[in-house]
């Protein structure tokens, strides 16, 4: 899981609203750091944002932070702890939106989305591992 999540240019095959993700790292080359710009969709507001993110194999976490337009700060953690065959997710995240109009629209599709968004990423792993 922690390889999928990773996986940042695969992004807008299966993760809901995004339709385009620019990463500065190559694409399958191993990297603990890098920028990504994710373009997503809630209705008729389309966007795109750039995040750092932190890849750590010995935490087993993937860590995005974003202070971009339309945020004001985003902050989401995916944490994997092994088990048997297969892993416990944790997935957080907090945010908050710069623009009050966009924040009036977004929100509430964006909390709602966040049980998609991991639902998204559990059955493009049962894809790709199964």
């Amino acid at each position: 899981m922690l390889d999928l999540v990773s996986d940042l240019h695969s992004y807008p095959d299966f993760v809901p609203n995004c339709s385009d993700m620019e990463v500065s790292a190559k694409e399958g080359v191993p990297v603990e750091s890098c920028e990504a710009r994710m373009h997503v969709s809630f209705g008729p507001i389309n966007q795109s944002y750039t995040s750092k993110v932190i890849i750590d194999h010995n935490e087993m976490s993937v860590r995005a932070t974003s202070n971009d337009n339309p945020f004001d700060y985003l902050d989401s953690k995916w944490v994997f702890t092994p088990i048997g065959n297969g892993c416990v997710i944790r997935f957080e995240i907090d945010f908050s939106f710069s623009n009050r109009l966009i924040a009036s629209m977004a929100e509430p599709a964006f909390v709602n989305i966040q049980g998609e968004i991991l639902d998204a990423f559990i059955a493009e792993a049962k894809r790709r591992y199964s």
